[in-house]
């Protein structure tokens, strides 16, 4: 009996897990250089996009000059589903750095993590936040 519950404890954290996993498929027009990470990546035509099931991984390509940097993520939550897809940046002066990544029509959306830099400047200059409308 203990077993059975158990198992049924476990599957229902699958079933969860696997309904809250959030991929990505988004194309944006980027209008400045932004951090990710350690990488500065110049403006221009990006496609970030999931390279794993769960979400975590994310390939962040940019379109003019072919390259790829790979970022892993976190899942994030909102209260009620995002009315655009969206790239939001933690700005601080003249520096920006990616910070979430929402898909219109979903309510968890992907975290990025603070690199050390951004960590550095923060304790400086005060944070604003830009969100810049992006195309599924």
């Amino acid at each position: 009996m203990k077993r059975n519950l158990l198992i049924a404890a476990a599957l229902a954290l699958f079933g969860t897990m696997a309904a809250s996993a959030q991929t990505v498929n988004v194309k944006a027009s980027v209008p400045f250089d932004f951090t990710v990470n350690r990488a500065t990546l110049p403006a221009g035509e990006y496609s970030l996009k999931s390279m794993d099931e769960q979400g975590a991984a994310i390939a962040i390509r940019d379109l003019n000059s072919k390259t790829t940097n790979l970022v892993i993520s976190s899942s994030c939550r909102s209260s009620k589903s995002a009315s655009q897809t969206k790239l939001v940046f933690h700005r601080y002066g003249n520096r920006y750095f990616l910070s979430q990544i929402w898909t219109a029509g979903d309510e968890a959306g992907r975290a990025l993590p603070a690199g050390a830099g951004e960590k550095e400047i923060a304790r400086n200059v005060s944070m604003q936040e830009v969100v810049l409308v992006a195309k599924n």
